[in-house]
């Protein structure tokens, strides 16, 4: 069920949403300060491509705290939006509720990407 998940996530969408994200990516890294938040932009990259059968295990300290709260001000909150709102509307019918439940799993990983890992 994953690999069927995956594939029609990605035709239906995930595909963009991925380069996308890894396109932000790229241009972060362009400067130094904006490095550590185009690595976040590859992690958010990386869960769009497969979100079924990943999970993300949040940990980390203060500093990812505080990276975070950055983060969260400059792009994390909008994203976070959309993604909640494509949950929700995936979730309107009963075939896209499984869609719905990644969007959901994507929304928090954009509010907080520091200290994140994807397994």
């Amino acid at each position: 069920m994953r690999f069927l998940g995956n594939v029609l996530w990605l035709v239906l969408g995930g595909l963009f949403i991925s380069i996308g994200w890894a396109v932000a990516g790229l241009v972060l890294c362009i400067t130094i300060i904006g490095i550590p938040l185009g690595m976040q932009a590859f992690k958010m990259a990386k869960l769009t491509l497969t979100p079924f059968g990943t999970s993300v295990v949040y940990g980390g300290g203060t500093g990812s705290f505080l990276l975070n709260l950055i983060w969260l001000i400059l792009v994390g909150l909008w994203m976070a939006i959309a993604y909640v709102i494509a949950g929700l509307l995936n979730c309107a019918t009963i075939i896209g509720i499984p869609f719905g439940l990644q969007s959901f799993k994507m929304a928090k990983l954009a509010l907080f990407p520091f200290g994140a890992q994807i397994i």
